[in-house]
């Protein structure tokens, strides 16, 4: 059944098309019916309609079809939005912001050593969605007072962070023994661990010192700090490895400082840089956070029940090294305590060398007991809290970017 209204407010067009199918053939076609997360294709009639959008309005304006989270048992929502010409003249803004931002990002690692710039040639496949840079510099436009340029200390804190990020994807991989990121081999799996942590050190350092030529030193040490956060996220992930009494809300602090601490901090520099004030910043700040975390159980998901020629990473590493994210968590509260036990030993007696049929039994188990459901709805909460966070901004296409990011989060398949 599809049903569908009409918005219209200040010049901006907005459809939303509610669709529920109780299966895959109506509404969407699915990797995995069980998570919302992984929607894949439009189904025909679907594009069909898409299709007649565009015909009934100008060419000007384009259609974006975002696929939503579950709504129940069997049946799914998306929502489709008509883009005005503000929205298409932000879109085209920022990909000109990123490439500027690729440009610094390259520039700050050129190096006289030629071993050292084929590396970070190599790095380059590691950029994936430039979620923290765009999260930099849509938050800055947000707070522009009468929309006034980004200027080069945003762009320069957007390649600081991606720098930071880049360099723990690399020490990521290390710790899970990853082989694949991007859909391309990583740089352990190349060139060895040695070499790998040395060009992570080698990411962060740079990042610090492109950060140093900013005339506020605060950005410095509020980077500097956030990076701590990380390293101490990942170090509370480490100490948790096979502990299969961890409870939720120790999960939840990890992904906070590990993931979502970085996604925040993005948010409230840009504004701090844009001359917003405390309140504002700190607004934007949960925002970030709060998206960031949702963020990261997506890809815990996406690790559990994605497709790695689809993802473009290795998966399965979590299980592999005896780290619990939110839907094993939730899985072995819910069973009973001989389920439980029979898990965590299989778990704890095959640490690191679980066959393909032995992950996939545990992902079906998880999948049935309704886990996988459970951490989607948690992503979707989290998600709307985050866009409630935007309420402090003014109405302007700056801030309805906002609240896309948070939304494609639910729907990102890699």
């Amino acid at each position: 059944m599809i049903n569908s209204a009409f918005g219209l407010a200040d010049r901006c067009f907005t459809f939303r098309l509610p669709i529920f199918a109780e299966d895959e053939g109506l509404g969407f076609a699915w990797g995995d019916r069980t998570s919302g997360c992984f929607a894949n294709l439009l189904s025909s009639p679907v594009k069909s309609l898409c299709g007649r959008l565009r015909g009934w309005f100008s060419d000007r304006i384009a259609v974006e079809c975002l696929a939503g989270y579950r709504t129940g048992p069997g049946r799914y929502r998306s929502r489709m939005q008509v883009l005005t010409d503000h929205d298409r003249a932000i879109n085209q803004r920022l990909d000109v912001e990123l490439k500027k931002v690729e440009g610094r990002f390259a520039a700050e690692l050129i190096s006289d050593l030629p071993c050292v710039n084929v590396l970070v040639e190599y790095i380059e496949q590691y950029r994936g969605k430039m979620l923290r840079p765009r999260l930099v510099l849509v938050a800055a436009l947000a707070c522009a007072d009468g929309g006034a340029p980004l200027n080069d200390s945003h762009r320069v804190l957007a390649t600081v962070v991606e720098m930071v990020h880049m360099a723990t994807l690399v020490h990521d991989d290390i710790l899970d023994e990853a082989r694949v990121r991007r859909r391309g081999r990583t740089i352990n799996d190349l060139e060895g661990n040695e070499t790998a942590l040395m060009l992570g050190d080698l990411l962060i350092s740079h990042a610090y010192h492109l950060c140093s030529s900013l005339s506020d030193t605060r950005i410095g040490r509020v980077i500097a700090n956030t990076t701590n956060t990380v390293c101490e996220g990942e170090l509370l992930q480490l100490a948790n490895r096979n502990n299969w009494q961890l409870d939720e809300q120790t999960y939840f602090e990890i992904i906070r400082r590990k993931t979502a601490s970085l996604c925040g901090t993005c948010c409230r520099l840009a504004a701090s840089l844009s001359g917003c004030d405390g309140e504002v910043a700190d607004s934007l700040y949960d925002y970030g956070e709060r998206a960031g975390i949702a963020f990261q159980i997506v890809d815990d998901l996406l690790d559990l029940v994605g497709v790695e020629d689809t993802v473009g990473k290795s998966l399965g590493c979590d299980l592999q090294k005896g780290k619990l994210t939110l839907p094993l968590i939730h899985h072995l509260e819910t069973v009973t305590e001989p389920e439980r036990k029979q898990l965590a030993d299989l778990l704890e007696g095959v640490s690191g060398s679980l066959t393909s049929d032995q992950v996939a039994e545990i992902r079906q188990l998880i999948i049935a007991s309704g886990s996988v459901e459970y951490a989607n709805d948690w992503a979707g909460r989290l998600v709307e809290q985050a866009k409630a966070r935007l309420d402090c901004l003014p109405d302007t296409p700056a801030r309805g970017q906002l609240a896309r990011i948070a939304d494609t989060i639910l729907t990102r398949r890699y």
